[in-house]
């Protein structure tokens, strides 16, 4: 969450994820939510928090997260407001309310995708550190919220896409030129949230106030720009009037054809073969979650999301990581001084690109 979206002025309503019946391309329907069983001990947490501005691979076999005392719990952390290596960003001030950290493999390396609402962007590598690519996705050099950078991916030609909320478009970075390219090209996509590689398609989705929209990237790596190719409508999921305000975009692990899209209301799974939606399971915790899910992530069964407490010092921040599996759920709690303002958070499981 950041000034755009606390702007939107949405107060707290129910999560409405009741079966609705299709009515129309791109409606809700019923789709099969495979079961899928994965290893007994399950990856870290990737967790964004906003208040210790930080990145922060936590340890999912613990549901007491205090770094102040428990020097364990982190595996790993990225911080770079004193890193010389992206000192030329101002993560002082371009890192203010990390907004993704989403992981990823790129030919054999690991790597953190992070995003900040006043601008910082940066492709990193882990568990280095090391800067693969970085820019300021600001007006201002310096960083600054007028674009929102909201959400990161990274491209098959090494480009870099970034959802800018407050600039209602996706910018496309020619990282694959430089670690410090900051030549770009945009489309303009009113509230863009979300982005989400898919290779199964060969294309970009990314999702915004109204529309779940897949891009096709055409050009040479240099010269790369985004073409519009599918458009879905968002504003028949939900029951609540309004605009629906699209908000997480993530792949379903194990699943290809399905990607995970929550709402202001809803959370659901998109059928890419079939464009059609399916609203999750009205027995999630996720349908008791007034403020919408902020994030959403899974490993075969066991499904990671974040929602706002509602009582903390920015509105959209958390202390709390939920995981689900059936009926089986356990609920992580980030403490200790300067700690507990969580955004996002995903599981360790870097998709491959």
């Amino acid at each position: 969450m950041t000034r755009a979206e606390g702007n939107r002025g949405v107060g707290r309503r129910a999560l409405l994820v009741g079966a609705l019946g299709a009515i129309g391309a791109g409606a809700a329907v019923s789709l099969p939510f495979t079961r899928k069983s994965f290893a007994a001990t399950p990856p870290g947490l990737l967790v964004g928090d906003q208040k210790a501005r930080a990145v922060l691979l936590l340890d999912s076999a613990k549901t007491a997260w205090n770094p102040d005392t428990d020097s364990t719990v982190a595996a790993w952390r990225f911080a770079p407001d004193t890193d010389s290596r992206y000192a030329d960003l101002n993560p002082a001030k371009s890192f203010t309310y990390v907004t993704e950290a989403k992981p990823v493999k790129v030919e054999g390396t690991s790597c953190v995708l992070v995003t900040a609402s006043y601008g910082f962007a940066a492709v990193v590598e882990y568990p280095s550190g090391d800067r693969r690519w970085g820019g300021v996705v600001s007006s201002d050099p310096g960083g600054g919220d007028d674009l929102n950078a909201h959400s990161i991916e990274l491209l098959p030609s090494g480009n870099v896409a970034v959802a800018c909320t407050s600039g209602g478009l996706v910018r496309l970075y020619a990282a694959s030129q430089s670690p410090t390219s900051t030549a770009f090209t945009s489309v303009v996509l009113a509230g863009a949230h979300g982005v989400q590689w898919d290779p199964a398609s060969g294309l970009l989705w990314a999702v915004g106030d109204h529309e779940l929209v897949g891009y096709r990237p055409t050009g040479s790596a240099g010269q790369e720009k985004l073409l519009r190719e599918k458009t879905f409508s968002l504003d028949s999921l939900n029951e609540l009037s309004g605009t629906p305000q699209g908000h997480d975009l993530y792949a379903v692990s194990g699943q290809p054809d399905l990607l995970w899209v929550t709402t202001r209301t809803g959370v659901y799974q998109f059928s890419i073969g079939r464009g059609q939606f399916a609203p999750y399971p009205g027995t999630s915790w996720c349908s008791a979650q007034q403020d919408g899910v902020k994030s959403i992530s899974n490993v075969g069964t066991s499904i990671a999301m974040t929602a706002p407490d509602g009582n903390l010092a920015k509105a959209w921040w958390s202390r709390r990581v939920h995981v689900e599996d059936g009926p089986g759920q356990v609920t992580h709690v980030l403490g200790g001084e300067g700690y507990g303002g969580v955004y996002k958070a995903r599981w360790w499981q870097p998709q491959v690109r």
